[in-house]
């Protein structure tokens, strides 16, 4: 009779610390991406005098040199510092440079206490291949902006889960633009660097789902963030407002992207959603039978947050500012939404 008790009690308790540890297991799993810290550090906006490192993480700059030089003209226009990677121009196949050399310019910048922000010279892939080189222990001691959009969108969701902001902006390569047609990405890219107010009012949409909301802004290119999930670079949607772009796709690569974030539960806390720019979508032999604003309603139809469409961010000329991590206010309405940031 002991000895049956004495089993029956051990049993209980390895039934018991296997469903504990699976429970654990499983609560991991589901927030791989849970930040280290609940608010996010900012790093020190620029002021005259500071210097900006310009480095190429991912596609290659094949006969952009110009455009180089006018980013570095811009920034001297600021009263800005320029340091350009010592392998920017070099060129791997599809990439500026060998993995270990894009991770190298990248890693000075981060670890260079005179650096005070990382504009990334343009986008394309190859960020993700960097990533797990990356150290960010003398970056968390003197943090700076890191700056871009697109690919970049790996580097932003690894800056915040180190719990730190960063901002979605032109990179160097929007300069192959005439200036005066981008007026408004330039004024706002200097204004999120400088620490100035930063708002915008969106045009109104009948596609809007109205409702008030805020929380920190998270988000990017809609292809990067599918491919971080299930990896430490995944981001937690939970209280936050995500924002998603996209550039050359087919609708039904588009819904494949949303539907996939959805089964993994990436929706599922979300404070609200905001559509930026989706540019040159591809048509199929096979029509898709509607837009794609009603295709991103209909991947959010089970949710009650607001969603707003409208906002001029992403791959097309106007491409407005976005601190990443920061706390916006958000109001959509049909009529029009506002975007505020909080200081």
């Amino acid at each position: 009779m002991y000895i049956y008790i004495m089993s029956k009690i051990s049993l209980t308790s390895i039934l018991f610390l296997a469903v504990l540890l699976f429970g654990i297991t499983t609560l991991s799993a589901q927030n791989i991406s849970l930040n280290k810290t609940s608010t996010l550090i900012q790093p020190p906006y620029l002021k005259a005098g500071d210097t900006v490192a310009i480095v190429a993480p991912s596609g290659i700059l094949k006969n952009r040199i110009g455009e180089i030089e006018k980013a570095k003209s811009l920034l001297k226009s600021w009263g800005l510092h320029t340091v350009v990677g010592k392998h920017v121009f070099n060129q791997a196949n599809h990439f500026a440079g060998t993995d270990d050399e894009r991770c190298e310019d990248f890693q000075n910048a981060l670890d260079d206490p005179k650096i005070s922000a990382i504009w990334c010279a343009r986008g394309g892939y190859g960020a993700v291949r960097i990533l797990d080189k990356l150290d960010y222990t003398k970056f968390k001691i003197n943090p700076k902006w890191v700056i871009g959009y697109s690919d970049i969108t790996a580097l932003h969701s690894q800056i915040h889960n180190e719990g730190f902001e960063s901002i979605h902006a032109m990179m160097c390569t929007s300069l192959q633009d005439d200036t005066e047609t981008i007026k408004e990405t330039i004024l706002t890219f200097k204004k999120a660097l400088f620490g100035n107010p930063l708002s915008y009012t969106l045009k109104g949409s009948s596609y809007n789902k109205t409702g008030v909301t805020s929380g920190e802004l998270i988000g990017g290119n809609l292809s990067i963030l599918q491919t971080m999930l299930g990896s430490k670079t995944s981001m937690n949607t939970t209280g936050k407002i995500l924002f998603i772009e996209e550039i050359g796709e087919y609708k039904y690569h588009i819904d494949r992207l949303l539907q996939s974030l959805k089964r993994a539960g990436y929706f599922n806390n979300c404070k609200g959603v905001i559509i930026g720019d989706m540019t040159k979508i591809k048509k199929n032999t096979t029509p898709w039978g509607y837009s794609i604003e009603q295709l991103i309603l209909d991947v959010l139809a089970d949710y009650d947050f607001p969603v707003a469409f409208n906002m001029h961010a992403g791959h097309a000329k106007d491409n407005r500012a976005l601190i990443l991590g920061r706390t916006v206010d958000l109001t959509v309405n049909n009529e029009q939404s506002t975007i505020i940031f909080k200081n």
